[in-house]
């Protein structure tokens, strides 16, 4: 082994180390957390809304620390090359890391008796010569910036990804649709506010993308008795680099509908809408949130009555992405008149409508009663369009209840089991939108010329250069690499991590991707404008940040803290 892989070892091997001692730092203020808010052993949700500061910074703060030790991990998997592609590697994964551990000491020490922390705990870290000497070294501005060159002369290229055969298959194979068709059509979609055309939605349908998620039995591509989540990634990837509002998003509905499905449906459901799911007719639309209900599920009001052979609709839903073009709802309903049921009051629809090109959309079947529709317009994200939903007295047959007459109140847990892939593709829908964002900048800094030079020659833009490539490789793995989990049954917290980390992230890098194209990079004949307003929707839909941050991430970590309750 070559004195440069040796190196790398080493510099890994520290990484490693001064994330753990940062992880412990966050482990002993979930430990305090736990015991302000726990009463009899069990963590009581009240209490833990007293500290919603602490509990958000610590869920960030973790969020980033699980990516930078997925990317650690990724980079090992490389150590025993010793060629330039895994020392570049090895360079991002340690420049992350410094600053996955410096920011979470930033986010601790404004508030450390928040924390349950004195000063000293979150200065230990910084007063460890061996801890203090990588940091240091590793947030140089020079080592900083000669990674940004290093990125420059790579052209963008992030090194091995390590994906199968069969997924860097299926990853070329929809990136050059993102690049041939998807990509020439975006901007017109963008600045029109069209809807997507079947330029797009057919041979997406040809391809096989609406079954990736349904198994063969059901006519999808699905194997039977596995789940292949990281190839819907690749492939929610690839499409959101072309357009996140005009191809990223179109697997999410599909996926979601199908697994809910196939969780509470009754065979004949299965047999019935897997195989049209399958092949994209009819499209999908999710139905769950509501004007004053959005992550809160369980407050659901939209009524259904029970009437002769089937169910009346009442009600409005909001922010139904693709509402108007899809030929079927997935609608989370009251079918329990107590609201004190919570979610235990909720059941599920498979609402059928003619599909609609319009903006807006008005249903008044035979059968009587009334569905309506609007686009919300929206400054990103549009391509599918996301519509309120107005339903008067609007009939669904009894045989469309998920599970039938077995299903009625277990609504909440189909909505829950259709939502669990929702999060990681957000992520890659994230990677996806990044990635486009810096390629874009990589090709202007070195075509930008500024005071005799191009741009990319200025420290500056090298060091922007070099972090963004350090996030954008940190959000890849994390997401690759939890995709692999959740087809174990594990990756719940971590697909959650992901989703927060990768968002928030995506809102920096287009942000900085603009500003390397200076006055253009606001002008909306530039594609970076698109870009910076997409990635703004990703920390809001699939579980606002907010949300995930305090009632799914802190309350767990919390909960399984150690310490006394």
């Amino acid at each position: 082994m070559s004195d440069v892989s040796v190196n790398d070892g080493q510099q890994l091997e520290q990484a490693v180390v001064v994330l753990s001692a940062a992880t412990q730092l966050i482990d002993k203020s979930l430990s305090a957390l736990k015991v302000r808010t726990a009463k009899d052993g069990r963590v009581l949700p009240a209490r833990l809304d007293e500290h919603q500061l602490a509990c958000f910074e610590l869920s960030v703060s973790w969020s980033e620390c699980t990516a930078a030790k997925f990317l650690l991990a990724h980079a090992k998997r490389l150590t025993d090359e010793s060629s330039a592609t895994n020392t570049f590697t090895t360079r991002l994964a340690t420049l992350f890391c410094a600053d996955a551990v410096t920011n979470t000491l930033n986010r601790l020490r404004p508030h450390a008796a928040d924390f349950g922390l004195t000063p000293a705990d979150i200065s230990a870290i910084e007063a460890d010569a061996g801890a203090a000497g990588f940091l240091a070294q590793q947030l140089a501005a020079q080592n900083i910036a000669a990674i940004g060159q290093m990125v420059l002369d790579r052209d963008g290229d992030l090194g091995p990804d390590l994906l199968s055969e069969h997924h860097t298959m299926m990853r070329d194979t929809f990136r050059r649709f993102s690049d041939d068709v998807v990509a020439p059509l975006a901007e017109e979609v963008h600045r029109q506010d069209l809807i997507i055309p079947d330029e797009i939605l057919e041979p997406l349908k040809e391809m096989g993308m609406f079954g990736l998620s349904i198994p063969g039995s059901y006519g999808g591509l699905q194997e039977d008795d596995k789940e292949d989540t990281l190839g819907m990634i690749v492939v929610t990837e690839e499409l959101s680099r072309g357009s996140l509002g005009a191809a990223g998003s179109l697997i999410t509905r599909p996926e979601i509908l199908s697994r809910a499905l196939l969780k509470g449906g009754t065979e004949e459901q299965k047999q019935y809408w897997l195989p049209q799911i399958a092949v994209g007719e009819p499209l999908c639309a999710v139905a769950v949130t509501e004007p004053n209900f959005g992550s809160d599920v369980a407050g659901v009001r939209l009524r259904a009555t029970a009437t002769e052979g089937g169910w009346l609709l009442n009600g409005a839903k909001t922010w139904c992405t693709f509402g108007g073009k899809a030929g079927l709802l997935l609608v989370l309903a009251r079918t329990s008149p107590d609201m004190d049921l919570g979610h235990r009051g909720l059941s599920m629809f498979l609402v059928e409508k003619p599909s609609s090109d319009g903006h807006e959309f008005e249903v008044t079947p035979e059968t009587g009663g009334k569905l309506t529709g609007r686009a919300i317009a929206t400054m990103g994200y549009r391509g599918m369009h996301s519509f309120e939903l107005f339903f008067d007295d609007f009939f669904v047959p009894a045989e469309n209840m998920l599970g039938d007459a077995g299903g009625e109140g277990k609504g909440f847990y189909y909505a829950m089991a259709g939502f669990a892939g929702g999060r990681i593709q957000t992520a890659a829908r994230a990677v996806g939108v990044m990635r486009a964002a810096f390629e874009r900048a990589i090709s202007y800094s070195k075509d930008r010329v500024v005071f005799a030079q191009p741009i990319a020659q200025y420290q500056l833009t090298q060091v922007k250069l070099a972090r963004m490539a350090a996030l954008l490789l940190a959000c890849r793995q994390i997401t690759y690499d939890v995709a692999e989990l959740m087809d174990t049954g594990a990756g719940d917290m971590e697909a959650s991590a992901a989703k927060i980390f990768a968002s928030k992230t995506a809102e920096w890098l287009t942000r900085e991707a603009l500003q390397i194209h200076g006055g253009m990079g606001y002008a909306e004949e530039t594609p970076v404008s698109r870009y910076f307003a997409d990635a703004r929707v990703l920390s809001i839909f699939e579980g606002a940040e907010e949300t995930l941050a305090l009632k799914v991430i802190a309350r767990s970590l919390v909960e399984n803290a150690q310490g006394a309750a």
